[in-house]
């Protein structure tokens, strides 16, 4: 990608995630990679989870233990119940804990008629991009406890829609509806459950989905006039991640260049 994605942060590490663990899946490029390095920056162990880009995932483990922290890494699909279940045991069981769970992995396919989206698409956009959620939190569950927190990435498209992109923000939208009603259901557990809804970002998802002409406008239509660096989403991550957002649960932050969002 030209230019590439800023994924590692100017600011010092705080400290917010030491001694903590978290499991971020799509970790291995994009938003899950800057948020892998950001947690590593405040001190937390870094497991990821990817489906098969395994330099891109080797990109990561550098970046997370030049921070200074642990790094671990399991490749499968996140929509397998059976394998979100052994991803989160392998990666509970190497940090010895699980603190925060980062549920990132995403894919979108543009289609400019609802006739052009087929069964198949359909069916792996939703495992990728929400059944997922329940399969991760679901594992995970067995090792969070009081004080603990799972933030889920949402989208802008999930409150302003996105013509080409109607499987997609269908499946954003439910990550909002999950988001609100697992947080009512978490609450007595002292379980945080919180939302980032980014608005463009500049990672590779962009690229591999737009032909030559998306991808030159991207980002132009929002205030900011250009698209977000995965670097500038990674601190509503961090803050929704530590003790510094624990008295907010079932909300969504949005990163998105100053569009307004209603709902």
């Amino acid at each position: 990608m030209q230019p590439e994605p800023e994924v590692v942060p100017e600011w010092t590490g705080a400290g917010l995630l030491r001694g903590k663990a978290a499991i971020i899946t799509g970790g291995d490029s994009g938003i899950g990679r800057a948020v892998a390095v950001a947690y590593a920056r405040e001190g937390a162990d870094v497991g990821i989870v990817y489906l098969e880009e395994h330099e891109d995932a080797q990109e990561t483990r550098r970046l997370v233990e030049r921070e200074g922290t642990r790094f671990a890494a399991v490749a499968g699909d996140v929509g397998d119940e059976a394998f979100c279940r052994e991803a989160v045991r392998t990666l509970a069981g190497e940090f010895g804990r699980l603190d925060v769970l980062v549920n990132n992995a995403g894919e979108q396919h543009l289609q400019q008629r609802l006739e052009d989206v087929t069964e198949s698409q359909l069916v792996r956009t939703f495992k990728t991009n929400i059944f997922s959620l329940f399969f991760m939190t679901k594992a995970a569950l067995d090792h969070l406890e009081a004080g603990s927190s799972i933030v889920n990435t949402a989208s802008v498209t999930a409150y302003r829609g996105s013509p080409a992109l109607i499987d997609y923000s269908s499946t954003k939208g439910a990550i909002v509806a999950f988001t609100r009603s697992l947080a009512l259901q978490l609450v007595d557990r002292g379980i945080r459950v919180n939302a980032v809804a980014p608005g463009p970002i500049w990672t590779p998802l962009i690229p591999s989905s737009f032909d030559p002409k998306g991808v030159e406008a991207f980002g132009k239509d929002v205030p900011m006039k250009r698209p977000g660096n995965p670097v500038e989403v990674a601190p509503a991550y961090v803050y929704l991640g530590s003790a510094w957002s624990s008295y907010v649960t079932g909300q969504t932050l949005h990163v998105n260049g100053g569009s307004v969002i209603n709902g």
